[in-house]
């Protein structure tokens, strides 16, 4: 059973950074594409930033590009996503995500196939 499991949330004010870390149980996380999305209150969940299993560039939502980045460290089995300079509208619930999807990915995948519960990030003065 793979288990996913986020750190790292919190309240941070606008322009400052901060930096979420998922956690991945169960399976290599070398087997997986992965990704972080978001959810803001009253909205649908979106992809924010999405590798491929295969060595490649990140995909990053328009929103969020030139200021955060997706790493993956297959070697302890986490990926993180570093997000600086934060605006109030990138508060939202951040979900981490892992699918078993062979080969480039270009965009985040509609469907993935495991989720973390999500931590809460308020990006507010």
């Amino acid at each position: 059973q793979v288990q996913l499991v986020e750190s790292g949330g919190g309240l941070v004010q606008p322009g400052n950074s901060l930096r979420l870390s998922c956690t991945v149980a169960g399976r290599p996380l070398a087997d997986f594409a992965i990704g972080w999305f978001r959810q803001a209150p009253g909205k649908e969940r979106d992809g924010v930033a999405c590798l491929s299993s295969v060595p490649s560039r990140p995909y990053y939502d328009a929103s969020v590009k030139d200021r955060f980045t997706l790493t993956r460290h297959n070697a302890n089995n986490t990926f993180s996503l570093q997000m600086n300079s934060l605006k109030p509208e990138g508060t939202a619930v951040y979900f981490c995500a892992a699918a078993e999807i062979k080969g480039i990915i270009w965009r985040c995948p509609v469907s993935m196939s495991h989720w973390g519960e999500g931590t809460l990030v308020t990006v507010s003065s």
